[in-house]
């Protein structure tokens, strides 16, 4: 297992895969690459790990030394954000020379994209390459799947609702996340371009038609105002279910993602700041200045250095799934939804905690269970990837928790 890494998040996922290998020593970490000038270089340098770590320098800029760690790897966790100016040299290199790959990507034009321009590749060479395994998907897609094998029927719409807590110290996140929203939003006209030269046929609707909520709306379930959630997860979801509708012939499952953004003020100023933002980002110097000084234009939220160690500690989020179908032996195509189902994933701070529990153990499942995998390789996302794998169990054991909230039906 090898970690190609630059940013924050890695230091997290090498202690993960280090205590990992202490139990499973034949899926030990022994290199981890990284550029000439990465910040992880004075952690590997600790003397309780530079006996046993070895170094290999590489940089997306030069291929045979992307090459030189695909050749030792068996899976590569891509840490290198923002992936659409970072992250297609490494998935290259891993197709070519038969190495897995798991990334943290949240951006549906890289995720979209790379299945486009690679998955027949991967698939001839069997390789898997499996995105957003981070804070972006794995809740998601993997908590509508829990979601939909928890209900003693069929599964036909999920809405997800998420909340974050943090404590006195408050929250932010690091630059890279902010540069790769600032560019996703700034892109949209070209994801929509790669979607219609991608050219889906719609999935089927089954049972009642799942209604999209406003663009902000006071949401009942959680006692706070709510948007949609601006992340991947709708697009991964999407396309997990595309994949288990058109291979496994599974009632597909419409879905909609929103996130909590709490009371009447906070609610006013997430609209200015997101009005400023989308104008911002449509400009060359309107993103220039954001990822400038993106303390400045987050309003504290944002800064290079990412959150404290206290920030952490304090911050957690709950997922929180209310799911419809119909019970056994009912047709969705008639009448309304018969049974209701509440689930709920959770865990520690999203981007610099659960994240790396997420992607270590997505990388762990490809290792541990090969034969639970799609046939043959390709490009995945994670529920596509690891529906019939032990991952869920995984992640709750490694701190991100799957639960069943409540039930209603006949």
């Amino acid at each position: 297992m090898y970690i190609h890494s630059a940013v924050y998040q890695c230091r997290i996922c090498l202690l993960m895969v280090f205590c990992f290998s202490v139990e499973y020593p034949e899926c030990l970490c022994n290199s981890v690459p990284v550029t000439s000038d990465s910040i992880i270089l004075p952690f590997l340098a600790k003397p309780q790990l530079k006996s046993e770590v070895g170094i290999i320098i590489c940089d997306v800029s030069d291929p045979p030394s992307l090459d030189e760690m695909c050749k030792k790897a068996s899976v590569v966790l891509d840490c290198v954000g923002p992936y659409r100016f970072f992250g297609e040299p490494v998935i290259k290199s891993c197709v070519e020379n038969g190495a897995h790959c798991v990334d943290i990507s949240g951006e549906p034009q890289f995720l979209e994209g790379m299945y486009a321009k690679y998955d027949s590749q991967a698939a001839e060479n069997g390789v898997y390459i499996v995105g957003s395994t981070g804070f972006d998907s794995i809740p998601a897609d993997l908590g509508v799947l829990f979601t939909r094998n928890s209900l003693q029927g069929t599964l036909t719409a999920v809405e997800s609702i998420l909340t974050f807590k943090a404590g006195k110290s408050g929250t932010c996140i690091h630059d890279g996340t902010w540069q790769s929203a600032v560019h996703g939003v700034a892109d949209q006209g070209n994801l929509k371009k790669l979607r219609k030269q991608l050219a889906c046929k719609p999935l089927p609707v089954v049972g009642k038609k799942l209604k999209k909520r406003g663009a902000l709306f006071y949401a009942n379930e959680v006692g706070q105002y709510a948007i949609p959630f601006l992340g991947a997860d709708a697009s991964v979801v999407r396309r997990t279910q595309r994949f288990l509708h058109e291979h496994h012939e599974e009632t597909p499952v419409q879905y909609s993602a929103y996130t909590a953004v709490g009371g009447v003020g906070s609610a006013i100023k997430l609209i200015f700041a997101g009005l400023l933002f989308v104008l911002l980002s449509k400009f060359s110097c309107g993103r220039k200045l954001m990822i400038k000084y993106p303390k400045f234009f987050s309003f504290g939220y944002v800064s290079s250095e990412g959150p404290t160690q206290q920030q952490m500690d304090e911050s957690s989020f709950d997922m929180t799934f209310f799911g419809e179908g119909y019970s056994k032996g009912k047709d969705p195509q008639q009448g309304k939804p018969d049974l209701k189902i509440c689930t709920q994933v959770s865990g520690p701070e999203v981007a610099y905690v659960s994240t790396p529990i997420a992607m270590v153990q997505a990388a762990v499942t490809i290792l541990k269970e090969p034969g639970s995998l799609p046939e043959g390789g390709g490009v995945f996302t994670p529920g596509a990837a690891f529906s019939k794998t032990k991952l869920i169990e995984r992640l709750n054991k490694a701190g991100l928790h799957f639960k069943v909230i409540s039930t209603l039906g006949p």
